[in-house]
């Protein structure tokens, strides 16, 4: 450490024969290359140390009003990283305890120096302001590593109560760190299996990695995640629990929609097949109809079959019609629309069923437009059908639908919720299949097709409903 570069010390004291004579002592020491500088007071030595402009400090105890001591103080409250070594006329154990709580490198007493015992000071000193150095780096590094992970960290006691989180721990969890403190994983585990699983892994004391469990909210939602577990020992031999716990929500949402994909792939090509098969006898009965003829007699009952016909014909060639366009690949025309004009567009095209059946609807948007690329025509058939779905699940007079926008880190939210009956859980997996309907009179194409709008347009919809509390569609645009 002493060979090679120059080293830079500074003498900080207020006699300057002592500066000469500790001077003279380091000149000595064989290999060296030291410059070595006066400073006479405690300011101009403040200075020094604030620019960080030499290697090493020797700081004499007596500097005038003020003291080495404070001069440490000053120094550490500045998170000086270079050494300072306090230097006594005289020996003083006190002194001594108190200059090495205050960060002091080392303690000299002046009339016991020379030159080997300088060496050793300076090498010792230097030595370990580099090992602290790289130390604070590495912890540093890895301290941004914690708490900058988008993954939820956390170091817990061998009963996996937390001693210390990370912020998207808080998050996942719904609660600020000092508040998860000394509260237990077990508590946010969703299901009693999982529960029992994890504490067979205590009791193995194996790291183990991507472990399945639910993580409850403190607001109650559900998260799937993966957690993964490593067992460490800390200084005293106790052990500490090392985890990481990695939400997979939207992982488990792009296995749904592609799911999803390859059920409406799969219904696309049987509609297909069916509009196909169907519209040629459709085509035969509707060339009948135009030719046939009966006695001038049977002119009522003529009318009567003829009606009949055409009117089933005309329903059920439309019926077909409506499969075959939600087969087509959507042609869809982008360009960039506020949120807050399509929801807008959407709610007036559903205003007489609003009024007919007496639904207070309350908007929350942002001041501000969020803008995104959209063909606006498509975007608003897809929220009509939703909101009209919203008001026909609500009984006349009682009905609520909260229609809000909403700026997340990613993406742009909106919500379209109602107080109506809800969805029974056993549909909301099949939501979104053509010909899928709860409704008496329903055809089970409106979702199906909002799906595809929503999908075309790289979004995604979500349903949250619960029995008789109602239902909220969520929809969610990458921004």
């Amino acid at each position: 450490m002493l060979k090679g570069n120059q080293t830079r010390i500074a003498i900080i004291d207020d006699d300057e024969d002592d500066y000469f004579i500790i001077k003279d002592y380091i000149q000595e020491i064989e290999d060296g290359n030291f410059v070595v500088d006066w400073l006479s007071d405690y300011q101009s030595a403040i200075d020094k140390i604030k620019a960080k402009s030499y290697h090493l400090y020797f700081v004499d105890y007596r500097l005038g009003n003020e003291t080495g001591l404070e001069l440490l103080q000053e120094a550490a409250s500045m998170q000086c990283d270079r050494p300072i070594v306090l230097l006594t006329g005289k020996g003083n154990k006190a002194i001594d305890i108190k200059a090495m709580q205050e960060g002091a490198t080392d303690y000299l007493v002046k009339s016991d120096l020379n030159t080997e015992k300088l060496e050793r000071c300076i090498r010792y000193s230097l030595d370990r302001a580099e090992s602290l150095r790289e130390l604070k780096d590495r912890e540093n590094k890895y301290r941004n590593l914690f708490k900058g992970s988008k993954d939820a960290i956390f170091i817990a006691d061998k009963n996996l109560f937390f001693i210390e989180c990370n912020h998207a721990a808080s998050s996942l969890f719904g609660l600020e760190n000092g508040e998860l403190l000394h509260r237990g994983l077990f508590e946010f585990i969703n299901e009693e299996k999982q529960k029992e699983k994890l504490h067979q892994v205590l009791e193995k004391g194996e790291n183990t990695n991507d472990i399945e469990m639910q993580i409850q909210h403190q607001d109650g939602d559900i998260k799937p995640c993966l957690l993964s577990v490593s067992f460490q020992k800390d200084f005293h031999l106790h052990y500490l629990i090392h985890g990481i716990i990695h939400d997979i929500t939207n992982i488990k949402r792009a296995e749904e929609a592609n799911i999803q994909a390859q059920k409406l792939a799969a219904n696309e090509r049987l509609i297909r097949i069916l509009a196909h098969e169907i519209r040629n006898p459709l085509n035969n009965i509707t060339l009948a109809v135009d030719q046939l003829q009966l006695p001038d007699e049977e002119e009522k009952k003529q009318g009567y079959l003829t009606g009949i016909i055409q009117r089933n014909c005309t329903r059920i060639n439309k019926i077909i019609t409506e499969l075959l366009d939600l087969t087509k690949p959507l042609e869809l025309k982008f360009e960039k629309f506020p949120l807050q004009e399509i929801l807008d567009e959407s709610l007036s095209l559903a205003t007489d069923r609003i009024n007919l059946q007496h639904i207070k609807v309350q908007k929350n948007y942002p001041d501000s437009p969020l803008e995104i690329e959209a063909d606006k025509s498509k975007l608003i058939i897809a929220f009509t059908n939703l909101v009209i779905n919203a008001i026909e699940a609500m009984e006349t007079g009682r009905g609520e639908l909260d229609v809000s926008i909403s700026a997340l880190s990613n993406v742009y939210s909106v919500s379209i919720r109602d107080n109506g009956k809800g969805i029974p859980e056993e549909y909301l997996s099949k939501l979104f299949e053509p010909f899928f309907t709860s409704k008496k009179n329903g055809m089970g194409l409106g979702l199906a097709a909002c799906y595809s709008i929503i999908e075309s347009h790289g979004g995604t919809i979500q349903v949250e409903s619960r029995v008789n509390k109602g239902s909220n569609f969520i929809v969610s645009f990458n921004r």
